[in-house]
Protein backbone atom coordinates (compact mmCIF):
# COMPACT_ATOMS: atom_id res chain seq x y z
CA UNK A 1 0.00 0.00 0.00
CA UNK A 2 1.37 3.41 -0.98
CA UNK A 3 1.89 6.06 1.73
CA UNK A 4 2.56 9.73 0.99
CA UNK A 5 5.58 11.26 2.75
CA UNK A 6 5.11 14.99 3.37
CA UNK A 7 7.56 15.58 6.21
CA UNK A 8 10.93 13.91 6.94
CA UNK A 9 13.15 14.12 10.00
CA UNK A 10 16.81 13.57 9.14
CA UNK A 11 18.50 11.77 12.03
CA UNK A 12 21.95 13.12 11.24
CA UNK A 13 24.07 16.25 10.94
CA UNK A 14 26.49 17.95 8.54
CA UNK A 15 27.02 16.60 5.03
CA UNK A 16 24.67 13.56 5.19
CA UNK A 17 21.81 15.66 6.60
CA UNK A 18 22.30 18.33 3.91
CA UNK A 19 22.39 15.71 1.15
CA UNK A 20 19.04 14.23 2.19
CA UNK A 21 17.53 17.72 2.54
CA UNK A 22 18.52 18.62 -1.03
CA UNK A 23 16.29 15.88 -2.47
CA UNK A 24 13.46 16.53 -0.01
CA UNK A 25 13.39 20.20 -1.02
CA UNK A 26 13.23 19.21 -4.70
CA UNK A 27 10.26 16.95 -3.89
CA UNK A 28 8.56 19.67 -1.78
CA UNK A 29 8.90 17.53 1.34
CA UNK A 30 9.15 19.42 4.66
CA UNK A 31 12.55 18.82 6.31
CA UNK A 32 13.19 18.59 10.05
CA UNK A 33 16.73 18.81 11.42
CA UNK A 34 17.96 17.65 14.81
CA UNK A 35 20.87 19.31 16.57
CA UNK A 36 23.06 19.14 19.66
CA UNK A 37 24.28 22.17 21.64
CA UNK A 38 27.41 22.88 19.53
CA UNK A 39 25.41 22.41 16.32
CA UNK A 40 22.73 25.03 17.04
CA UNK A 41 24.16 27.25 14.24
CA UNK A 42 25.26 24.37 11.96
CA UNK A 43 24.66 24.46 8.22
CA UNK A 44 22.15 21.59 8.24
CA UNK A 45 20.08 23.44 10.88
CA UNK A 46 20.05 26.65 8.82
CA UNK A 47 19.00 24.71 5.71
CA UNK A 48 16.10 22.77 7.26
CA UNK A 49 12.47 23.96 7.34
CA UNK A 50 12.39 23.34 11.10
CA UNK A 51 14.76 22.00 13.74
CA UNK A 52 14.54 20.26 17.12
CA UNK A 53 17.19 20.36 19.86
CA UNK A 54 18.08 16.85 21.07
CA UNK A 55 20.79 17.23 23.71
CA UNK A 56 24.36 17.85 24.73
CA UNK A 57 27.45 17.52 22.51
CA UNK A 58 28.43 13.86 23.12
CA UNK A 59 26.78 11.65 20.44
CA UNK A 60 25.33 9.27 23.06
CA UNK A 61 23.36 12.22 24.44
CA UNK A 62 22.23 13.50 21.05
CA UNK A 63 22.71 11.90 17.62
CA UNK A 64 22.93 8.36 19.03
CA UNK A 65 20.06 8.80 21.49
CA UNK A 66 17.26 6.84 19.84
CA UNK A 67 14.49 7.88 22.22
CA UNK A 68 15.27 11.59 21.85
CA UNK A 69 15.37 11.41 18.05
CA UNK A 70 12.08 9.53 17.78
CA UNK A 71 10.55 11.92 20.32
CA UNK A 72 11.72 14.83 18.17
CA UNK A 73 10.16 13.29 15.05
CA UNK A 74 6.80 12.80 16.79
CA UNK A 75 6.92 16.28 18.33
CA UNK A 76 7.62 17.87 14.93
CA UNK A 77 4.88 15.87 13.18
CA UNK A 78 7.17 13.95 10.83
CA UNK A 79 5.76 11.23 8.58
CA UNK A 80 9.10 9.55 8.03
CA UNK A 81 12.72 9.39 9.17
CA UNK A 82 15.88 9.17 7.06
CA UNK A 83 19.09 8.21 8.90
CA UNK A 84 21.64 9.42 6.32
CA UNK A 85 24.94 7.57 6.85
CA UNK A 86 26.85 7.03 10.08
CA UNK A 87 25.35 7.32 13.58
CA UNK A 88 22.17 5.15 13.61
CA UNK A 89 21.94 4.42 9.85
CA UNK A 90 22.70 0.70 10.23
CA UNK A 91 21.10 0.11 13.61
CA UNK A 92 18.35 -2.50 13.28
CA UNK A 93 16.93 -1.75 16.75
CA UNK A 94 16.56 1.93 15.81
CA UNK A 95 14.80 1.06 12.55
CA UNK A 96 12.35 -1.11 14.51
CA UNK A 97 11.74 1.67 17.04
CA UNK A 98 11.02 4.13 14.22
CA UNK A 99 8.45 1.77 12.69
CA UNK A 100 6.92 0.90 16.09
CA UNK A 101 6.40 4.65 16.67
CA UNK A 102 4.23 4.74 13.53
CA UNK A 103 6.84 6.51 11.41
CA UNK A 104 8.03 5.44 7.96
CA UNK A 105 11.62 4.17 7.95
CA UNK A 106 13.46 5.29 4.79
CA UNK A 107 15.86 2.37 4.53
CA UNK A 108 16.01 -1.42 4.25
CA UNK A 109 14.04 -3.79 6.53
CA UNK A 110 15.42 -4.10 10.10
CA UNK A 111 15.93 -7.87 9.75
CA UNK A 112 18.17 -7.31 6.72
CA UNK A 113 20.16 -4.61 8.55
CA UNK A 114 20.64 -7.01 11.47
CA UNK A 115 21.75 -9.94 9.28
CA UNK A 116 24.16 -7.85 7.17
CA UNK A 117 25.58 -6.10 10.25
CA UNK A 118 26.96 -9.44 11.40
CA UNK A 119 29.94 -10.23 9.17
CA UNK A 120 29.76 -13.94 10.00
CA UNK A 121 26.07 -14.17 9.01
CA UNK A 122 26.61 -11.95 5.96
CA UNK A 123 29.38 -14.20 4.70
CA UNK A 124 27.20 -17.29 5.24
CA UNK A 125 24.36 -15.73 3.23
CA UNK A 126 26.78 -14.70 0.48
CA UNK A 127 28.06 -18.28 0.21
CA UNK A 128 24.45 -19.51 0.12
CA UNK A 129 23.83 -17.17 -2.85
CA UNK A 130 26.91 -18.61 -4.58
CA UNK A 131 28.85 -15.34 -4.23
CA UNK A 132 32.65 -15.84 -4.01
CA UNK A 133 34.06 -15.02 -0.56
CA UNK A 134 37.62 -14.48 0.69
CA UNK A 135 39.22 -17.66 2.12
CA UNK A 136 38.71 -17.36 5.85
CA UNK A 137 37.43 -18.67 9.14
CA UNK A 138 34.30 -17.45 10.93
CA UNK A 139 33.61 -17.06 14.65
CA UNK A 140 37.22 -17.37 15.80
CA UNK A 141 37.58 -17.96 19.57
CA UNK A 142 41.33 -18.56 19.98
CA UNK A 143 44.59 -18.33 18.02
CA UNK A 144 44.95 -22.11 17.77
CA UNK A 145 41.96 -22.14 15.40
CA UNK A 146 43.77 -19.62 13.21
CA UNK A 147 47.03 -21.59 13.23
CA UNK A 148 45.19 -24.78 12.31
CA UNK A 149 43.34 -23.00 9.47
CA UNK A 150 46.57 -21.54 8.09
CA UNK A 151 48.20 -24.95 8.04
CA UNK A 152 45.21 -26.89 6.72
CA UNK A 153 44.37 -24.42 3.92
CA UNK A 154 48.01 -23.63 3.14
CA UNK A 155 47.38 -19.90 3.73
CA UNK A 156 50.32 -17.53 4.14
CA UNK A 157 50.59 -14.23 5.98
CA UNK A 158 49.46 -11.45 5.96
CA UNK A 159 45.97 -12.13 7.26
CA UNK A 160 43.21 -9.78 8.47
CA UNK A 161 41.33 -10.04 11.76
CA UNK A 162 37.87 -8.44 11.61
CA UNK A 163 35.27 -7.70 14.24
CA UNK A 164 32.13 -9.70 13.44
CA UNK A 165 30.02 -6.56 13.87
CA UNK A 166 32.57 -4.11 12.42
CA UNK A 167 32.10 -1.78 9.50
CA UNK A 168 33.19 1.50 7.94
CA UNK A 169 36.85 0.48 8.11
CA UNK A 170 36.65 -0.03 11.88
CA UNK A 171 37.42 -3.21 13.80
CA UNK A 172 40.12 -4.45 11.40
CA UNK A 173 43.64 -5.57 12.31
CA UNK A 174 46.28 -6.72 9.83
CA UNK A 175 48.68 -9.46 10.99
CA UNK A 176 51.91 -9.76 9.01
CA UNK A 177 53.53 -12.76 10.73
CA UNK A 178 52.97 -15.40 13.40
CA UNK A 179 55.07 -13.31 15.81
CA UNK A 180 52.38 -10.63 15.74
CA UNK A 181 49.41 -13.00 16.04
CA UNK A 182 48.96 -13.26 19.81
CA UNK A 183 49.17 -9.52 20.52
CA UNK A 184 47.04 -8.65 17.45
CA UNK A 185 44.37 -11.18 18.42
CA UNK A 186 44.06 -9.81 21.97
CA UNK A 187 43.98 -6.24 20.63
CA UNK A 188 41.35 -7.06 17.98
CA UNK A 189 39.05 -8.75 20.54
CA UNK A 190 39.40 -5.85 22.96
CA UNK A 191 38.72 -3.21 20.29
CA UNK A 192 35.73 -5.17 18.93
CA UNK A 193 34.17 -5.31 22.39
CA UNK A 194 34.75 -1.60 23.05
CA UNK A 195 33.48 -0.44 19.65
CA UNK A 196 30.66 -2.90 18.97
CA UNK A 197 29.87 -4.64 22.28
CA UNK A 198 30.72 -7.99 20.66
CA UNK A 199 34.22 -9.52 20.73
CA UNK A 200 33.60 -12.19 18.07
CA UNK A 201 36.17 -12.17 15.28
CA UNK A 202 36.61 -13.65 11.84
CA UNK A 203 39.90 -14.08 10.02
CA UNK A 204 40.53 -13.79 6.29
CA UNK A 205 43.42 -13.98 3.88
CA UNK A 206 44.71 -10.44 3.23
CA UNK A 207 44.59 -9.50 -0.45
CA UNK A 208 47.79 -7.43 -0.62
CA UNK A 209 47.23 -5.68 -3.96
CA UNK A 210 43.47 -5.52 -3.71
CA UNK A 211 41.12 -3.04 -5.32
CA UNK A 212 37.99 -2.01 -3.44
CA UNK A 213 34.96 -2.16 -5.73
CA UNK A 214 31.34 -1.76 -4.69
CA UNK A 215 28.09 -2.15 -6.59
CA UNK A 216 25.16 0.19 -5.97
CA UNK A 217 21.85 -1.67 -5.77
CA UNK A 218 18.25 -0.54 -5.24
CA UNK A 219 15.28 -2.81 -4.51
CA UNK A 220 11.56 -2.33 -3.88
CA UNK A 221 8.97 -4.24 -1.85
CA UNK A 222 7.81 -6.18 -4.93
CA UNK A 223 10.97 -8.22 -5.45
CA UNK A 224 12.48 -5.96 -8.09
CA UNK A 225 16.22 -5.33 -7.68
CA UNK A 226 18.42 -3.34 -10.06
CA UNK A 227 22.07 -2.26 -10.02
CA UNK A 228 23.38 1.21 -10.84
CA UNK A 229 26.82 -0.12 -11.81
CA UNK A 230 29.98 -0.01 -9.72
CA UNK A 231 32.28 2.42 -7.95
CA UNK A 232 36.02 2.17 -7.30
CA UNK A 233 36.82 3.04 -3.68
CA UNK A 234 40.37 1.72 -3.44
CA UNK A 235 42.16 4.85 -2.21
CA UNK A 236 41.92 4.78 1.57
CA UNK A 237 43.69 6.01 4.65
CA UNK A 238 43.35 3.99 7.84
CA UNK A 239 40.87 1.68 6.07
CA UNK A 240 38.58 4.63 5.29
CA UNK A 241 37.96 5.89 1.76
CA UNK A 242 39.01 9.39 0.67
CA UNK A 243 38.73 9.23 -3.15
CA UNK A 244 36.05 7.37 -5.11
CA UNK A 245 35.18 7.15 -8.77
CA UNK A 246 32.64 5.62 -11.13
CA UNK A 247 32.93 3.58 -13.18
CA UNK A 248 35.93 1.54 -12.02
CA UNK A 249 39.10 1.72 -14.12
CA UNK A 250 39.94 -1.82 -12.92
CA UNK A 251 37.19 -3.68 -14.78
CA UNK A 252 36.58 -4.63 -18.38
CA UNK A 253 33.00 -5.00 -19.63
CA UNK A 254 32.76 -8.75 -18.95
CA UNK A 255 33.95 -8.37 -15.35
CA UNK A 256 31.69 -5.36 -14.87
CA UNK A 257 28.64 -7.36 -15.92
CA UNK A 258 29.64 -10.32 -13.77
CA UNK A 259 30.27 -8.32 -10.57
CA UNK A 260 27.08 -6.23 -10.97
CA UNK A 261 24.82 -9.22 -11.52
CA UNK A 262 26.49 -11.08 -8.66
CA UNK A 263 25.53 -8.17 -6.38
CA UNK A 264 21.93 -8.22 -7.65
CA UNK A 265 21.73 -11.99 -7.08
CA UNK A 266 22.85 -11.59 -3.46
CA UNK A 267 20.42 -8.73 -2.73
CA UNK A 268 17.52 -10.72 -4.19
CA UNK A 269 18.53 -13.70 -2.03
CA UNK A 270 18.40 -11.64 1.19
CA UNK A 271 15.16 -9.81 0.27
CA UNK A 272 16.70 -6.35 0.05
CA UNK A 273 14.67 -3.17 -0.47
CA UNK A 274 15.78 0.49 -0.57
CA UNK A 275 19.31 1.58 -1.57
CA UNK A 276 22.30 -0.51 -0.52
CA UNK A 277 25.78 -1.43 -1.59
CA UNK A 278 27.58 -4.76 -2.04
CA UNK A 279 31.31 -4.35 -1.44
CA UNK A 280 33.92 -6.57 -3.06
CA UNK A 281 37.69 -6.85 -2.93
CA UNK A 282 39.13 -7.33 -6.42
CA UNK A 283 42.46 -9.13 -6.79
CA UNK A 284 44.03 -7.37 -9.77
CA UNK A 285 46.65 -10.13 -10.09
CA UNK A 286 44.17 -13.00 -10.54
CA UNK A 287 41.22 -10.91 -11.86
CA UNK A 288 38.99 -12.49 -9.20
CA UNK A 289 36.60 -10.65 -6.88
CA UNK A 290 35.43 -11.64 -3.40
CA UNK A 291 32.51 -10.52 -1.24
CA UNK A 292 33.36 -8.17 1.64
CA UNK A 293 30.10 -6.87 3.08
CA UNK A 294 26.72 -5.26 2.42
CA UNK A 295 26.23 -1.65 3.48
CA UNK A 296 22.55 -1.32 4.38
CA UNK A 297 22.41 2.44 3.92
CA UNK A 298 23.20 5.33 1.63
CA UNK A 299 26.95 5.45 0.99
CA UNK A 300 29.05 8.62 1.31
CA UNK A 301 30.19 8.12 -2.29
CA UNK A 302 26.73 7.57 -3.80
CA UNK A 303 27.00 10.92 -5.61
CA UNK A 304 29.38 9.62 -8.27
CA UNK A 305 26.82 6.96 -9.18
CA UNK A 306 24.13 9.63 -9.44
CA UNK A 307 26.36 11.68 -11.74
CA UNK A 308 27.05 8.85 -14.20
CA UNK A 309 23.47 7.49 -14.27
CA UNK A 310 21.38 10.65 -13.79
CA UNK A 311 19.36 8.97 -11.02
CA UNK A 312 18.71 10.41 -7.53
CA UNK A 313 19.29 7.65 -4.97
CA UNK A 314 17.68 9.51 -2.06
CA UNK A 315 14.59 10.06 -4.21
CA UNK A 316 14.49 6.35 -5.07
CA UNK A 317 14.75 5.51 -1.34
CA UNK A 318 11.75 7.77 -0.67
CA UNK A 319 9.79 6.14 -3.53
CA UNK A 320 10.45 2.68 -2.07
CA UNK A 321 9.55 3.82 1.47
CA UNK A 322 6.24 5.18 0.13
CA UNK A 323 5.49 1.69 -1.22
CA UNK A 324 5.95 2.53 -4.88
CA UNK A 325 7.52 0.08 -7.34
CA UNK A 326 10.92 1.13 -8.69
CA UNK A 327 10.35 3.64 -11.54
CA UNK A 328 13.20 2.27 -13.69
CA UNK A 329 14.03 -1.06 -15.33
CA UNK A 330 17.56 -2.42 -15.53
CA UNK A 331 17.64 -1.90 -19.31
CA UNK A 332 16.92 1.82 -18.80
CA UNK A 333 19.91 2.41 -16.52
CA UNK A 334 22.84 3.62 -18.60
CA UNK A 335 26.10 5.43 -17.87
CA UNK A 336 27.44 8.22 -20.02
CA UNK A 337 30.13 9.99 -17.97
CA UNK A 338 33.02 9.49 -15.56
CA UNK A 339 32.77 10.93 -12.05
CA UNK A 340 35.32 11.47 -9.30
CA UNK A 341 34.71 12.31 -5.63
CA UNK A 342 37.06 13.51 -2.89
CA UNK A 343 36.22 13.87 0.79
CA UNK A 344 37.39 17.14 2.32
CA UNK A 345 38.01 16.27 5.97
CA UNK A 346 39.20 18.68 8.65
CA UNK A 347 42.42 16.79 9.31
CA UNK A 348 46.15 17.34 9.12
CA UNK A 349 47.09 16.04 5.63
CA UNK A 350 50.23 14.33 6.94
CA UNK A 351 49.27 12.92 10.36
CA UNK A 352 45.47 12.70 9.79
CA UNK A 353 44.94 14.19 13.26
CA UNK A 354 41.59 16.02 13.49
CA UNK A 355 41.63 19.81 13.10
CA UNK A 356 38.99 21.87 14.91
CA UNK A 357 38.13 25.55 15.09
CA UNK A 358 36.40 28.30 13.11
CA UNK A 359 36.36 28.35 9.32
CA UNK A 360 37.67 31.86 8.69
CA UNK A 361 37.52 31.64 4.91
CA UNK A 362 35.61 29.36 2.55
CA UNK A 363 35.82 29.67 -1.20
CA UNK A 364 33.99 26.95 -3.13
CA UNK A 365 34.72 25.81 -6.71
CA UNK A 366 32.21 26.33 -9.48
CA UNK A 367 31.62 25.14 -13.02
CA UNK A 368 29.30 22.86 -15.01
CA UNK A 369 31.31 19.74 -14.21
CA UNK A 370 31.43 20.33 -10.43
CA UNK A 371 29.05 19.12 -7.69
CA UNK A 372 29.45 20.00 -4.01
CA UNK A 373 27.64 18.76 -0.93
CA UNK A 374 28.78 21.04 1.87
CA UNK A 375 28.24 20.67 5.59
CA UNK A 376 29.78 23.99 6.67
CA UNK A 377 29.85 27.69 5.79
CA UNK A 378 32.32 30.55 6.27
CA UNK A 379 32.34 31.43 9.96
CA UNK A 380 31.07 28.00 11.04
CA UNK A 381 32.63 26.12 13.95
CA UNK A 382 34.08 22.65 13.37
CA UNK A 383 33.41 20.91 16.73
CA UNK A 384 35.64 18.15 18.11
CA UNK A 385 32.82 15.71 18.86
CA UNK A 386 31.88 14.38 15.42
CA UNK A 387 33.15 13.13 12.08
CA UNK A 388 35.57 15.59 10.44
CA UNK A 389 33.89 15.59 6.99
CA UNK A 390 33.41 19.18 5.80
CA UNK A 391 32.18 18.57 2.26
CA UNK A 392 32.12 16.24 -0.71
CA UNK A 393 33.61 17.54 -3.96
CA UNK A 394 32.70 15.76 -7.20
CA UNK A 395 33.76 16.37 -10.78
CA UNK A 396 32.71 14.79 -14.06
CA UNK A 397 34.09 14.35 -17.55
CA UNK A 398 33.29 12.50 -20.73
CA UNK A 399 36.15 10.21 -19.69
CA UNK A 400 38.40 9.63 -16.68
CA UNK A 401 41.04 12.15 -17.79
CA UNK A 402 38.37 14.83 -18.07
CA UNK A 403 37.10 14.20 -14.52
CA UNK A 404 40.68 14.24 -13.18
CA UNK A 405 41.54 17.43 -15.04
CA UNK A 406 38.55 19.25 -13.53
CA UNK A 407 39.36 17.91 -10.05
CA UNK A 408 42.92 19.22 -10.43
CA UNK A 409 41.51 22.70 -11.09
CA UNK A 410 39.04 22.40 -8.21
CA UNK A 411 41.65 21.36 -5.63
CA UNK A 412 44.63 23.21 -7.03
CA UNK A 413 43.11 26.61 -7.80
CA UNK A 414 39.51 27.09 -6.72
CA UNK A 415 39.01 25.58 -3.26
CA UNK A 416 40.11 27.65 -0.26
CA UNK A 417 39.45 26.56 3.33
CA UNK A 418 41.16 28.52 6.11
CA UNK A 419 40.95 28.37 9.89
CA UNK A 420 41.25 24.57 9.99
CA UNK A 421 43.60 22.17 8.24
CA UNK A 422 42.17 19.88 5.55
CA UNK A 423 43.46 16.88 3.60
CA UNK A 424 43.08 18.80 0.30
CA UNK A 425 46.90 18.96 -0.29
CA UNK A 426 47.11 15.15 -0.03
CA UNK A 427 44.14 14.68 -2.37
CA UNK A 428 45.72 16.98 -4.96
CA UNK A 429 49.02 15.07 -4.75
CA UNK A 430 47.19 11.79 -5.27
CA UNK A 431 45.26 12.87 -8.36
CA UNK A 432 48.46 14.30 -9.85
CA UNK A 433 50.44 11.11 -9.21
CA UNK A 434 51.29 9.26 -12.45
CA UNK A 435 50.18 5.89 -11.03
CA UNK A 436 46.76 7.23 -10.05
CA UNK A 437 46.33 8.86 -13.44
CA UNK A 438 47.24 5.56 -15.11
CA UNK A 439 44.78 3.68 -12.87
CA UNK A 440 47.55 1.63 -11.26
CA UNK A 441 46.90 1.62 -7.50
CA UNK A 442 45.72 -0.59 -4.64
CA UNK A 443 44.38 -0.17 -1.09
CA UNK A 444 47.97 0.30 0.13
CA UNK A 445 48.74 3.14 -2.34
CA UNK A 446 48.79 5.98 0.25
CA UNK A 447 50.80 3.90 2.73
CA UNK A 448 53.40 3.03 0.07
CA UNK A 449 53.70 6.53 -1.47
CA UNK A 450 53.12 8.83 1.53
CA UNK A 451 56.59 10.44 1.54
CA UNK A 452 56.39 11.07 -2.18
CA UNK A 453 52.88 12.52 -1.90
CA UNK A 454 53.85 14.86 0.94
CA UNK A 455 56.83 16.08 -1.09
CA UNK A 456 54.36 17.15 -3.81
CA UNK A 457 52.36 19.43 -1.46
CA UNK A 458 51.97 23.03 -2.61
CA UNK A 459 51.89 25.50 0.27
CA UNK A 460 49.22 28.11 -0.29
CA UNK A 461 47.75 30.52 2.25
CA UNK A 462 46.57 34.09 2.74
CA UNK A 463 50.06 35.27 3.73
CA UNK A 464 51.38 34.13 0.33
CA UNK A 465 48.70 36.18 -1.41
CA UNK A 466 49.45 39.27 0.70
CA UNK A 467 53.15 38.88 -0.14
CA UNK A 468 52.34 38.72 -3.87
CA UNK A 469 50.29 41.93 -3.60
CA UNK A 470 53.07 43.65 -1.64
CA UNK A 471 55.64 42.70 -4.28
CA UNK A 472 53.33 44.00 -7.02
CA UNK A 473 52.81 47.33 -5.22
CA UNK A 474 56.56 47.64 -4.65
CA UNK A 475 57.22 47.02 -8.34
CA UNK A 476 54.76 49.73 -9.42
CA UNK A 477 56.18 52.13 -6.82
CA UNK A 478 59.71 51.57 -8.09
CA UNK A 479 59.03 51.56 -11.81
CA UNK A 480 56.17 54.02 -11.97
CA UNK A 481 52.90 53.68 -13.91
CA UNK A 482 52.86 50.97 -16.57
CA UNK A 483 51.57 51.31 -20.16
CA UNK A 484 48.52 49.13 -19.49
CA UNK A 485 47.38 51.18 -16.50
Amino acid sequence: MEKKIRSVLIANRGVPAVRVMDTCRDRRIHTIAVYSNPDRLAYHVRLADSAVHIGEAPPLESYLNMEKIIGAALKAGADALHPGWGFLAENAAFAEMVMDAGLIWIGPPPQVIRAMGDKVEAKRLAQKANVPTIPGLSDVRDINQIKHWLEEENITYPIMLKAARGGGGKGMTRVNSEDELQVAFAKAKSEAMKAFGDDRLLVEKYISKGRHIEVQVVGDFYGKVVHLYERECTLQRRNQKIIEEAPSPSLDEDLREEICYTAVRLMREIGYSSAGTVEFIFDSMTKKFYFLEVNTRLQVEHGVTELITGLDLVSLMIDVAEGKPLPVRQSQIKTNRWALEVRINAEDPITFNPSFGTITRLQLPQGPAVRITQGVYEGAEVPPYYDSLLMLLMTTGTNRNGAIRTMDRVLGRDLRVEGVKTIAPLLLSIIRHPKFQAGHFSTSFIEEHMDELVAMFEEKNTEDEVLKIAKYVAKISALGPQNWM
